[in-house]
């Protein structure tokens, strides 16, 4: 049998807890306000997270290069706790990991070695270099150019690098980076030191929000590379590398969207407990509490559900999930962002002030829906995939997830599934509709299908999580299952609202027999989803809601 990678849940829970420890000591409320003011980076701070002492950086390092050999679900819980306290000083984490990752996927065995090694035992601190001036998530497109440097006999003993990175995590404090050119045989990665003859950073970003993290260009004019500092040694290989870890660390930004979340939202939870208004504390308010705190709750617990079934199947050697790893960032940042906002309207005037912690934090989170990927591009990755998928498979992918899904309703009738089989089914009919009238050629209909697409493979990953919890008799079964049957309702409401939407599509002048294909597909969705499916909902919400009264 394989055994997992990561760490075990003792070892994962003590990292946990000497994170908290670090950041309740070295990054109070007001430190992380003055931060934000100054638009400073603690390198203090952050050379105490690389120390021996904490080794923070080792959870993504393999053990044979000196590191703990953390596995993806270890370091997306890392991540949503650092992402909870100060998204700034996350994001200066997810570069480190990010920038290690070119090396990791393609290096050669002396190249990890020497490299990976060095990181784990100095904690040194890496960026990965990648954007461009006119390259964001088109990666294909950029200019930045790596020339050989012939001997006279003909071979290649280094590399000339020219041109510009824009928007660099740790920019202009990394000691080591990882830069993607282009070299005659392709798009090829290159590690480079700092000091280098020909590197330089550029000027420092005055940011929106995480203003904590240093943002910088990075300039390289006639840098000179030995050979060996090509990643793989073989050129080319660059954009196989950096596709390669996208499903990784895509679920690590989308960990970052959930704490970037989380973290306003249990500041306005405890604020709702002693703020009175009207002769009562705010979270007995039951519009307040429902719908500010309870719906953007689910939300966040059922993005951590998705993300923990990915980071496990990952754990578990899966490759090829980059689909599912767009689904985590797109659901769990957009979630973050939206919890974020709801913490901002629950503290009322104290939210929008500039002194109070939850401001920043939202300013902080809107970050997660654009660096790694913004959520359109995760839009047109989820729909496009998934709908090639359906259209090769003749609709049997998202039926056979719906078959799941009855099978966990036979096992375990209370956490919703046989709304998210419906669900599935209805979508599935969408999809299928829209690629029969070439519909799916407007984007607009793409981004409409991923977001159905999305909460209903959400919903499933939370409804396996309740029935799982039930099954172990955990202690919060009852109130995860409530959870999962108010998400599972939210998946059937967004299908149903998406056909609608996607239905906009066709125009009165097309034929009358296309027009009967439309008003056929609304009514078969519809009838799927009858009006004992969504009944329940306010009392599921009312429970959670009493549940999170308890909350500490």
């Amino acid at each position: 049998m394989n055994v997992p990678a990561g760490l075990s849940t003792e070892m994962c829970e003590m990292v946990i807890q000497t994170l908290r420890q670090v950041v309740a000591r070295e990054l109070p409320d007001d430190k992380i306000m003055e931060l934000d003011d100054m638009g400073h980076f603690p390198e203090d701070i952050i050379r105490k997270l690389l120390s021996p002492d904490v080794g923070l950086h080792l959870i993504f390092l393999p053990e044979e290069y000196g590191g703990l050999g953390g596995g993806a679900r270890d370091i997306c819980k890392v991540s949503e706790e650092m992402a909870s306290s100060d998204l700034g000083v996350a994001t200066a984490f997810l570069a480190i990991c990010l920038g290690t990752d070119p090396i990791l996927v393609g290096g050669t065995p002396d190249q990890k070695g020497k490299w990976l090694t060095r990181i784990a035992t100095k904690g040194l601190i890496v960026a990965y270099g990648v954007t461009e001036p006119e390259a964001g998530s088109d990666v294909a497109s950029l200019k930045a150019t790596a020339d050989r440097i012939l001997d006279a006999d003909g071979n290649i003993t280094g590399y000339r690098l020219n041109g510009t990175k824009q928007f660099i995590t740790n920019g202009g404090v990394a000691q080591i980076y990882t830069i993607l050119a282009r070299t005659p045989d392709g798009l090829s990665f290159f590690v480079v030191e700092r000091g280098t003859d020909g590197l330089s950073v550029g000027k420092h970003e005055e940011k929106h929000g995480i203003r904590a993290s240093n943002t910088t260009g990075v300039l390289m004019e006639d840098m000179d590379l030995p050979a060996e500092n090509l990643i793989g040694l073989v050129e080319g290989q660059g954009l196989k590398q950096a596709n390669a870890v996208f499903g990784y660390t895509r679920l690590m930004v989308g960990a970052f969207g959930l704490g970037g979340g989380q973290g306003p939202l249990n500041r306005a939870l405890a604020y709702a407990k002693t703020r009175k208004q009207f002769g009562a504390p705010l979270v007995e308010k039951q519009g307040y509490l429902l719908k500010l705190i309870v719906e953007n709750w689910i939300d966040l617990a059922a993005g951590r559900a998705h993300m923990e079934q990915v980071a496990l199947q990952l754990d578990d050697g899966a490759t090829d999930l980059g689909t599912e790893g767009s689904i985590a960032k797109l659901w769990g940042t957009e979630a973050g962002n939206r919890a974020a906002d709801a913490s901002i309207q629950a503290l009322g005037g104290y939210g929008y002030a500039k002194e109070y912690v939850v401001e920043k934090m939202r300013r902080d989170v809107r970050i997660t829906s654009i660096y790694e990927g913004t959520s359109e591009i995760q839009q047109s990755i989820i729909s496009m995939y998934r709908w090639k998928e359906s259209v090769r498979s003749k609709g049997g992918f998202y039926e056979n997830l719906a078959v799941g899904m009855e099978q966990l309703h036979e096992s375990d009738p209370e956490v919703g599934a046989a709304m998210i089989a419906a669900a599935f089914r209805g979508l599935n009919d969408v999809v299928m509709h829209m690629h029969k009238a070439r519909l799916t050629r407007n984007q607009i209909v793409m981004f409409t299908l991923a977001d159905m697409m999305t909460v209903c493979e959400v919903a499933g990953a939370f409804a396996h999580k309740a029935a799982r919890l039930h099954g172990q008799e955990d202690p919060q079964w009852e109130i995860f299952t409530a959870m999962s049957r108010v998400f599972a309702r939210k998946a059937v409401r967004m299908v149903s609202d998406g056909a609608d939407l996607c239905a906009g599509g066709w125009t009165e002048e097309q034929d009358q027999d296309t027009l009967v294909t439309a008003e056929n597909m609304l009514k078969g969705v519809r009838v799927r989803f009858p009006l004992a499916m969504t009944a329940g909902l306010w009392p599921d919400m009312v429970s959670v809601g009493e549940y999170l009264k308890t909350k500490a």
